[in-house]
């Protein structure tokens, strides 16, 4: 989560437990199950984290019954906490495991359950100054929430961080002690919806991070300057047409189709980067500014107003239109600006137009904006 106020369990000290019980929490709303079934995972780690303070063997592998059973089993546990615990499992396994729906007042209940522990754990082998905070039910989910295969990405990664932490026996009381492999891992994770990276591509040495909101992205030829031809010919095999159908490795790519060489593989590779941090910028804009129309070329962009949106496309307008191009958008049905694609790169399939064409336009409709927007003021 991005803002710790946001989040009820950021004042625990294990940087990790803190954000696992954030996505939990925002998760008790938009996926029950999820909250569910992960919940599980969080009162995993507090057992381990118990059985070490107490120099109890803690055998790997060793199922969450048995570690609470065996806890039980050394007094440790009072009956409310073993009984929350019980709780917490029991709807972990029902959710891991059955297919009915599961309801937003089943998931307040563990979440409820999940404060009982947390404060038993905390009071007891935590700072003892420390007042443990009311309980608070979770906060109401943001406008921009995460869609459950990214959600359960999301708590994939942090849960692995957490197991990792716990193996290797690390106490992060704050992050400059942290490892830093491990908290910019984290650090990745902390991110707004559809920033989550769900898969990794490489080429050689290097690699690149594909977020959620990319994952089944249409990879335009035109977007591509150096590797349009390529993705023609991927197009017509049957590949690469989205983000998901690329290989791991781009390595190899070539051979999909005849004619190419790994230097053309190595080319998408740069221009993916590229492309990846164009969708970055434009996904920014479109969440700032919401409800807006926007022109794009590149990583730059244009807010479509009234005014624009109203030019007729003719040579007085826009002086880079030769008339063929604006014979061809008018067989398109194409008359104003405002009828324009939003990826201006699309009208490279129109005949004799190319990207200085295309990025001449750009910038007769930003210098039309400008213009307007002079006057007005």
């Amino acid at each position: 989560m991005n803002d710790n106020e946001e989040n009820y369990y950021a004042f625990l000290e294990h940087r990790h437990l803190a954000m696992v019980a954030g996505e939990l929490e925002q998760s008790v709303y938009t996926s029950p199950r999820t909250m569910l079934t992960h919940a599980r995972v969080l009162i995993d780690s507090v057992l381990q984290l118990v059985m070490k303070e107490e120099g109890i063997p803690d055998a790997q592998h060793i199922s969450l019954k048995e570690r609470l059973d065996e806890v039980s089993r050394q007094e440790l546990l009072t009956d409310e906490v073993r009984d929350a615990l019980h709780e917490i499992r029991m709807a972990g396994n029902r959710a891991a495991h059955q297919p009915r729906a599961f309801r937003v007042t089943e998931s307040l209940a563990a979440w409820e359950h999940l404060y009982i522990v947390m404060k038993w754990y905390v009071e007891v082998y935590g700072d003892p100054d420390f007042t443990f905070p009311e309980y608070r039910d979770p906060a109401p989910p943001k406008e921009q929430t995460f869609e459950l295969p990214e959600l359960e990405s999301r708590l994939g990664r942090l849960e692995e961080l957490l197991r990792k932490t716990l193996s290797e026996d690390l106490k992060e009381v704050a992050p400059e002690k942290t490892p830093a492999a491990v908290l910019s891992q984290a650090q990745r994770i902390e991110e707004p919806p559809g920033y989550t990276t769900v898969r990794k591509i490489r080429f050689r040495e290097r690699t690149l991070d594909i977020p959620y909101f990319l994952r089944d992205a249409f990879l335009l030829p035109q977007r591509f300057e150096k590797s349009v031809r390529f993705l023609v010919k991927l197009h017509g095999a049957e590949e690469a047409r989205i983000m998901s159908e690329l290989p791991t490795d781009l390595t190899g790519l070539h051979l999909s189709v005849s004619r190419y060489t790994e230097k053309n593989d190595q080319l998408l590779f740069e221009e993916l980067t590229d492309f990846i941090e164009e969708e970055k910028a434009r996904r920014k804009i479109r969440i700032e500014r919401p409800g807006e129309l926007f022109f794009f070329h590149k990583g730059d962009s244009i807010i479509v107003t009234e005014t624009l949106a109203k030019a007729e496309l003719n040579k007085e307008n826009f002086p880079s239109l030769t008339p063929g191009f604006i014979r061809q958008l008018e067989e398109s049905g194409i008359r104003r600006a405002g009828q324009l694609p939003q990826e201006l790169v699309i009208l490279a399939k129109y005949k004799n137009v190319g990207a200085g064409t295309i990025e001449k336009l750009f910038d007769d409709l930003k210098n039309s904006q400008n213009e307007t927007a002079e006057a007005v003021s």
